[in-house]
């Protein structure tokens, strides 16, 4: 989607659609209930989604497999840019396909990611610097080539692949009223509000954002998606660097503000989750908790707050 081009948003029947297409291939990953007055929220009930159990440890798998899945593949494959989740999430499902995949990995990404990337078949490109020089590097590779590009967060197949995680969480907790979720690009943000507005219209989506990556914030407040900061210990998969077209669309649409976190209540927020719940997320995966364990975000008495914990790609431990 080019920044000219009209804003599409997934409909109803493209969320409904993706959701057929990669079922029962795609992980129904589980939820479970945490006491949230272990780490001061008394009167809410707390519970995550287990999103980093997905394949390649991340969400990404979804939106991925879907746009493979929508239509024919070109000759030369499918190339990528990526921190390291969305990429090993094209690798992934272009070897499911059955069809090649270039993915261009920037140097800031932790090794471990481009290993992983690797490990499901893709050749591997590092480029120095953040993702957008990754994405203008897989432009130019991908000129004059008949590949299909599949962005990380912005483009309808991706967002309504991304929205069949908002669709199965309604089904696995129909009571919930606010789903806490990490923003970097938007993309997750953008599908399960969708979702969400299609299945429990009375909820609301949460995105939350690391104060060192604040896209959709900057965009909000610019007035569409423009270049914004990107640094800190989420950076390798929240480093976007302007959020999408799309999830602000649907932010403005639904008078969205994101929650704006500190790097501090990013790894306390990890280390609380791998002390207490023996949950192993990325800084990434981690963002939204660090809302509600921050106390950035504090629900209403009564309120059941989903938070989704979106990945995993990592092999340090909190506080190693």
């Amino acid at each position: 989607m080019n920044a000219t081009d009209p804003v599409v948003l997934p409909s109803a029947t493209d969320l409904y659609t993706a959701a057929a297409r990669v079922g029962g291939i795609v992980r129904r990953t589980p939820v479970y209930e945490i006491d949230g007055q272990e780490f001061g929220v008394a009167g809410a009930r707390v519970i995550v989604k287990l999103e980093l159990l997905q394949h390649t440890g991340s969400f990404k798998v979804r939106g991925a497999l879907n746009t493979l899945l929508a239509g024919p593949v070109p000759s030369d494959g499918v190339v990528a840019a990526s921190g390291g989740n969305h990429g090993a999430a094209v690798a992934w499902a272009a070897a499911r396909v059955g069809v090649p995949a270039r993915i261009f990995v920037p140097s800031t990404s932790p090794p471990v990611k481009a290993a992983r990337v690797a490990s499901y078949g893709a050749e591997v490109v590092v480029v120095d610097g953040y993702y957008p020089d990754a994405w203008v590097a897989s432009q130019k590779w991908a000129e004059g080539r008949a590949v299909a590009q599949i962005h990380a967060y912005d483009a309808p197949e991706v967002v309504a692949g991304q929205s069949t995680l908002g669709l199965e969480l309604a089904e696995q907790v129909p009571e919930a009223s606010t789903v806490l979720v990490s923003c970097g690009g938007g993309g997750l943000f953008a599908g399960v509000t969708l979702a969400m507005g299609e299945t429990l219209p009375d909820s609301r989506v949460v995105p939350v954002e690391p104060e060192r990556c604040p896209t959709l914030h900057t965009a909000l407040v610019a007035g569409s998606p423009v270049q914004a900061e990107v640094g800190g210990v989420a950076a390798d998969s929240m480093g976007a660097a302007a959020a999408g077209r799309i999830a602000h669309a649907v932010a403005s649409q639904h008078g969205v503000q994101p929650v704006l976190v500190p790097d501090d209540a990013i790894v306390a927020a990890r280390t609380f989750l791998w002390e207490r719940c023996r949950i192993l997320a990325e800084p990434g995966g981690a963002t939204a908790f660090a809302a509600l364990h921050s106390g950035a975000f504090r629900p209403e008495p009564g309120e059941t707050v989903v938070v989704v914990i979106s990945g995993a790609n990592t092999t340090e431990l909190p506080g190693s």
